[in-house]
């Protein structure tokens, strides 16, 4: 049975609305209520977190998806020793979780960029951007790396037979086809970046997580606050998904068809 993203929602707004209906003193959904001004006002302060996800997000999956090719093609080369970087950085940026790797970013790339008599401070937003697209492009150049040799050896040989030379050949031949095969787990990970962008908020964000921090601790409801910040993630995923299925029947991505 295929699940529509029309029903979820339908689904969770029956489920919103039986919890807005349950007996005083186990839900305060007054907080997020937009029919009263205090719920409106607190419904406002969460919504305008989006532009900050949606500009962090956009930004890291950029720069993952360029970092992720460039360290996915030496895979490819005939030499070791050229392949060899492409390991390292694989296995070495994938073993670290991303929240060590947002402090020592935040935190101590700062020191080590004075240290070479260089001064630059890292803020929050571009602090969430650096380490997402440094976490995520280990990953995304995994993805490259398979889709590229998904696509048929006979594809590079014949470019060649008409004059093209290697780096043409996967310029013009290898990657336009290895990029339908390899769109939906792009997808994935762009999603993958828009809730791991939640972790922006421990070095002080303002983006949809840390503003819904911040409105628990001033309303002490953070069932009901959570439960809208979940909507929210809920929704960006949901027109992410569209969006990337849209493309798919551009781009002609699903071949079974």
């Amino acid at each position: 049975m295929i699940i529509r993203p029309r029903l979820i929602l339908a689904i969770v707004s029956l489920s919103a609305l039986a919890a807005c209906s349950a007996p005083p003193g186990t839900w305060g959904w007054y907080v997020v209520d937009p029919s009263n001004p205090s719920g409106w006002t607190n419904v406002k302060f969460l919504l305008r977190g989006f532009s900050s996800t949606i500009q962090i997000s956009v930004l890291a999956a950029v720069a993952s998806i360029i970092i992720g090719l460039l360290v996915a093609l030496p895979a490819f080369a005939q030499s070791r020793w050229l392949r060899l970087p492409n390991r390292i950085y694989v296995e070495f940026i994938r073993a670290i979780p991303l929240l060590p790797m947002l402090f020592w970013v935040f935190y101590g790339l700062p020191v080590v960029l004075r240290s070479m008599g260089i001064s630059l401070n890292i803020d929050p937003f571009w602090g969430a951007v650096i380490t997402l697209a440094l976490s995520d492009s280990a990953f995304t150049a995994e993805i490259f790396r398979s889709g590229i040799q998904a696509v048929p050896r006979g594809q590079a040989e014949a470019a060649q037979t008409i004059g093209l030379s290697r780096a043409q050949a996967m310029r013009y031949v290898i990657l336009p086809q290895a990029v339908r095969r390899i769109l939906p787990p792009l997808a994935n990970q762009f999603i993958y970046i828009v809730k791991m962008s939640a972790f922006a908020s421990v070095i002080g964000m303002e983006e949809l997580t840390r503003r819904a921090n911040e409105l628990v601790v001033t309303e002490y409801r953070p069932l009901e606050i959570y439960t809208l910040l979940i909507l929210e993630y809920l929704v960006l995923v949901l027109i992410i998904s569209a969006g990337v299925r849209w493309l798919e029947r551009k781009m002609g991505a699903n071949e079974s068809r």
